[in-house]
């Protein structure tokens, strides 16, 4: 159950969000500048590579990692395969888990490693098989870490994560913060665009952390819930299932870092898919047990002690797709025939792709942030 009364109550807010989490949400424009300028520190924009990458491979733990080597795929795949590697292990614990280099990774190929813990020996494990194999190793960790100390000038390169600029969060929720995100994976843009396979130079970062303020303050705890768009969509999940459909490339990973992100903070599920497939793939679910009209056999029955019932909800976000060609009218037909309701986002018009990427992270992330807030089983 989501307490509505409570998004526009700013004060009663800021007493639910023990975790600092609006605060993280606020704060992602800040920790883009900060992260661009350690990414430059570090002597990212003085690179001067010999050519891109055979492939991009991509690991680190929980979700921020998995957010960024998603983001990353997105938007360099189209010049380099990008390979995510997954952990494995006995346990979600810093000491359990281990990462392993594909059989054919090589000299050729770029290993990027982000960590807002940075004590996991299993990645300083893979840096030094990295290196052993020939492969140009880059790293984001926290500036005391013993990843920085293993990696650092001797197995590859590492830059220092950016800090919060008023201290870290709770622990419990950093890796699935929107700081932790733009932290990590502000300097590997900055690399990648040295290396050629993404258009993310100093002042397109800059543009991205002007876009991310923005949106903050538009989507901040004291606008109402009539004229702030993550409240709004807060709102609209009440007792729903969203179903998160996506259209072009920087949607895509923004709508799975959502569902992620729901799950995580909020306690939430979220199905994701991207159109046009998510008409068959999801179709089924509104016409189902979660349609707008399904109802039991019984329509008679005293319901007085029953829990509401959790109806399917679509929820659009669209990135305006190359060519012009698009399923968003037949994403709105489809929920309409079957009485579903239909939260849709969209970025700026004339948004560059990095700025309509950080534009639909920040309102979801907010969403996400006000769900957790004013959902009874988490304040």
């Amino acid at each position: 159950m989501l307490d509505e009364s409570l998004l526009d109550a700013p004060d009663a807010l800021a007493r639910a969000d023990r975790r600092d989490l609006l605060r993280g949400a606020a704060e992602a424009g800040a920790r883009v500048r900060t992260a661009a300028r350690h990414a430059a520190e570090a002597g990212i924009g003085a690179l001067a590579p010999e050519g891109r990458p055979r492939a991009v491979l991509v690991a680190g733990p929980g979700t921020a990692a998995s957010g960024v080597a998603d983001l990353i795929g997105a938007l360099a795949g189209a010049f380099a395969p990008v390979t995510a590697i997954r952990p494995t292990g006995v346990a979600a614990a810093a000491g359990a888990l281990r990462w392993t280099l594909p059989g054919w990774a090589g000299s050729v190929d770029l290993l990027l490693i982000a960590t807002a813990d940075g004590s996991e020996p299993g990645l300083a494990l893979l840096a030094e098989q990295a290196y052993r194999r020939g492969c140009t190793v880059v790293a984001v960790a926290p500036v005391r870490s013993p990843l920085r100390e293993a990696v650092d000038g001797v197995h590859g390169l590492v830059v220092p994560m950016a800090a919060a600029p008023y201290g870290e969060y709770d622990a419990e929720t950093s890796a699935a913060g929107p700081g932790t995100l733009w932290a990590l994976l502000t300097p590997l843009l900055a690399l990648l665009d040295r290396v050629g396979l993404i258009d993310a130079p100093p002042d397109t970062l800059q543009k991205v952390a002007d876009r991310l303020d923005r949106t903050a303050e538009r989507c901040g705890p004291a606008i109402a819930t009539y004229s702030n768009p993550a409240k709004t969509l807060a709102a609209e999940l009440a007792d729903s299932l969203p179903l998160v459909w996506t259209e072009g490339d920087a949607a895509g990973p923004v709508g799975r870092r959502f569902a992620a992100v729901l799950a995580e903070l909020a306690g939430r599920p979220a199905l994701v898919a991207e159109l046009p497939q998510a008409l068959p793939s999801h179709g089924g679910l509104l016409a189902g047990a979660f349609a707008a009209g399904a109802d039991p056999d019984d329509f008679f029955r005293d319901r007085v002690d029953e829990p509401e019932a959790m109806r399917a909800r679509v929820v659009l976000l669209r990135d305006r797709p190359a060519g012009g060609l698009t399923a968003g009218p037949a994403a709105r037909e489809l929920a309409l025939t079957h009485d579903t309701a239909i939260s849709e986002l969209e970025p700026e018009e004339g948004s560059s792709e990095l700025e309509a990427l950080a534009e639909l992270l920040a309102v979801t992330d907010f969403a996400a942030v006000y769900a957790s807030l004013a959902s009874d089983n988490r304040t």
